[in-house]
């Protein structure tokens, strides 16, 4: 599980939705589907069109990881910080009812404000 206090994602950049599609299948409920993904250098975060999913990849060989599935209903707070001149990277911030603050951050060629858009519709409905 993620730990709320210290939760961060760092570079995340832009992949195939089938990158973790084969991982996280199982755990999809009927109708969820998978709307865009995201990859540090092992890590990842899948936004469904229900939840986020955080792929947390632990160990030498990668073979064990950690599923935390945060969905949109629970989400109280957010903020984007968009890319600038200097300052390459996008950040988003969410705050969760109960747990707290998860951070994810960009590479430039991600589009933030589509993801805050795309979480704005789930959140503000």
């Amino acid at each position: 599980m993620i730990d709320f206090n210290n939760a961060s994602f760092l570079k995340l950049k832009s992949v195939p939705n089938q990158t973790f599609a084969q991982m996280i299948t199982p755990i999809l409920v009927q109708g969820e589907s998978i709307i865009s993904t995201y990859q540090s250098i092992r890590d990842g975060v899948v936004f469904t069109n229900r939840r986020i999913i955080a792929i947390n990849v632990q160990g030498i060989t990668g073979k064990k990881k950690d599923f935390t599935s945060m969905p949109y209903s629970k989400i109280q707070v957010f903020s984007v910080e968009t890319a600038g001149t200097f300052d390459l990277d996008s950040e988003l911030e969410l705050w969760f009812s109960g747990v707290g603050k998860v951070k994810f951050e960009f590479t430039a060629n991600c589009n933030v404000s589509e993801i805050c858009n795309f979480i704005s519709q789930h959140v503000l409905n």
